[in-house]
C-alpha cells in the first residue's frame, strides 16, 4: 500500500537487520531483567520498565533515552512514589476512605512529572513507577531492582551506542 496507508515502515526496508537486532536485543535484555522480578505482583512496575525498554531500543538517540533522563526520571519517580505510598498509609484518609491509594497515586504522578520537567529528567515511564509504587506492594529490594534494571539498560545502550539506530 502506498501513501498514508503504508503497513510496513519504509525505513525497515533499508535496515531490516537493525530492526530485528534491536527488537531482539530488547527482548533478551528484558528477559534478563524479568528473571529477577516477581512479575505477577509488580505489574505496574514491569509495565513501566517495558515502556523504557521500548524507548531505549527504538529511539536510542532521542532525548528521553538519554541516561540523565532515564536514570534521573526513575530516581524522581521512585522517590515520589515511595513518599506518596507512605503518606497514603499514614494519612487520615487511609482510615476513612479505601481509595486513598487512588488519590495518592494521582498525586505521585503529578508531582513526579513536575519535578522531572523542572530538573530536565523527563522520562514518561518513570511517572508510571511513581504510580506503581503507590498501588503495588514493594520493599527495598523492589527499589534496588528498579534502579539496577535502569542502570543495566543504560549500560547496554552505552555499550552498543555505535550500532543502535533510531527505528522511529
Amino acid at each position: 500500500l502506498g501513501g498514508s496507508m503504508r503497513v510496513i515502515d519504509k525505513s525497515f526496508k533499508r535496515h531490516p537487520i537493525k530492526y530485528v537486532f534491536q527488537c531482539g536485543l530488547a527482548s533478551l535484555t528484558m528477559a534478563a531483567v524479568l528473571v529477577f522480578m516477581d512479575v505477577l505482583s509488580h505489574t505496574a512496575i514491569i509495565a513501566s520498565l517495558g515502556a523504557s525498554f521500548f524507548i531505549v531500543f527504538t529511539m536510542p538517540k532521542s532525548y528521553p533515552s538519554d541516561p540523565r533522563r532515564l536514570i534521573g526520571g526513575y530516581i524522581i519517580g521512585i522517590s515520589i512514589g515511595g513518599l506518596c505510598d507512605l503518606l497514603s498509609m499514614w494519612s487520615l484518609m487511609a482510615s476513612l476512605v479505601r481509595s486513598s491509594h487512588v488519590m495518592f497515586g494521582a498525586l505521585a504522578v503529578g508531582i513526579a512529572i513536575f519535578l522531572m520537567v523542572i530538573t530536565d529528567t523527563e522520562h514518561a515511564p518513570a511517572a508510571g513507577i511513581a504510580l506503581g509504587l503507590v498501588i503495588n506492594e514493594w520493599d527495598h529490594w523492589t527499589i534496588l531492582f528498579i534502579l539496577g534494571a535502569v542502570v543495566f539498560l543504560s549500560f547496554v545502550k552505552r555499550l552498543l551506542r555505535s550500532v543502535l539506530i533510531n527505528l522511529i
